[in-house]
């Protein structure tokens, strides 16, 4: 018996170390990313997986890791949140302020990004409820010449917007945000 509560405790010890660890050291470390200007803030929190030599965009034949014209949670591990502070136009469509999961289906020249009411999704496995969706876009995808080891995404501006940049491989796309 005592053997048996020993192996018992063994295993339960492994099983908290390996979730503190993963916890501690995640595989695809959470960022939160913010930008400000004077008539709104930002927010975007989501997970930022690595290549690893990996095929990143492109066919399911090909064993690509995100498959072009499949869904993709835009990064790993829980959903990736995107928070206005004021009602702007996301690429180029009215959005209220709030807090929104942001998805992606990924295309060669083109991606669908779509916000959706539902913000609080761990392991967002399962595609998002399209019903709750805020707004679906159409943007751009950009080929770059600098490979992007680790999924990215940050802010940038110019004279006329500001933008959401979504950078992983040799991949851009950017919203425009008013």
């Amino acid at each position: 018996m005592k053997k048996l509560l020993l192996v018992i405790g063994i295993l339960l010890a492994a099983i908290v170390l390996f979730f503190v660890y993963s916890t501690v050291f995640p595989a695809s470390p959470l960022q939160i990313v913010k930008f400000s200007s004077e008539n709104v803030n930002y927010e975007v929190e989501y997970s930022r997986p690595f290549k690893k030599d990996r095929l990143i965009f492109g066919d399911e034949s090909e064993g690509a890791l995100v498959p072009f014209g499949k869904y993709w949670r835009t990064g790993a591990n829980a959903a990736t949140t995107f928070y206005s502070s004021a009602d702007i136009t996301f690429g180029g469509e009215l959005l209220s302020a709030g807090k929104y999961s942001l998805y992606t289906v990924p295309g060669k020249e083109n991606w669908t990004i779509a916000l959706n009411f539902n913000d609080d999704t761990y392991f967002a496995i399962a595609e998002a409820d399209k019903t709750e969706d805020v707004l679906r876009i159409s943007s751009k995808s950009i080929n770059i010449s600098e490979s992007a080891e680790q999924f990215t995404i940050d802010f940038s501006t110019d004279s006329l917007s500001t933008y959401l940049n979504l950078k992983w491989d040799k991949t851009l796309v950017s919203i425009p945000l008013k």
